[in-house]
């Protein structure tokens, strides 16, 4: 569970000493898209850590009990496995399948705050498109929020989350919380 700690201490992430401020800008880096690629992997072997040898089925999730006291809430995403992670320190406490954006409207990668959260959104780009638990981490409209779940990308560059994970997601999560998302 303490894999992702040790791996962004060694790759030497500035992050860590900024991921509990508040809602910064987005780092689309070069370097900030290399380290949310490597936590999205250590997501994985986390996954298989604390819940076992899963497959998960499009609009599943699993998630458990993690006391307040064990940290930060940290989101991690991984675009080429279609699954998002949630941590509350170094412990992983959930992990769900999403849909991500297609090729021709992709999602962004890199490290995000979240920096604007409403329980119930309509997008003013996609016909009204409702965006329940909608939790905004750049100023172009991307947000992680409920919706359709096919088992592909299929959004229009936003993150795509079972709706009973993402009205969780949205009560314990906050502005300034990071969201990483790797490739």
């Amino acid at each position: 569970m303490k894999k992702l700690a040790l791996a962004l201490a060694a790759t030497g992430s500035f992050v860590l000493g900024t991921m509990s401020a508040p809602a910064a800008a987005s780092v689309e880096t070069h370097e900030a898209k290399a380290e949310a690629a490597n936590a999205a992997a250590i997501g994985r072997d986390d996954m298989y850590d604390a819940f076992g040898d899963v497959a998960l089925k499009p609009g599943r999730f699993l998630w458990r009990d993690v006391p307040a006291g064990a940290g930060d809430e940290r989101v991690v995403v991984s675009l080429g496995d279609q699954l998002a992670f949630l941590y509350r320190g170094d412990t992983l406490m959930a992990v769900t399948t999403i849909s991500s954006g297609t090729s021709d409207k992709p999602t962004p990668t890199g490290i995000f705050n979240i920096h604007t959260k409403k329980t119930m959104h309509r997008s003013r780009k996609y016909e009204n498109a409702p965006m329940p638990f909608a939790q905004f981490i750049d100023q172009y409209g991307i947000a992680l929020h409920a919706g359709h779940l096919p088992g592909h990308p299929a959004s229009h560059g936003c993150i795509r989350l079972p709706s009973q994970f993402a009205a969780k997601l949205y009560k314990v999560t906050g502005v300034g919380t990071t969201v990483m998302i790797g490739a």
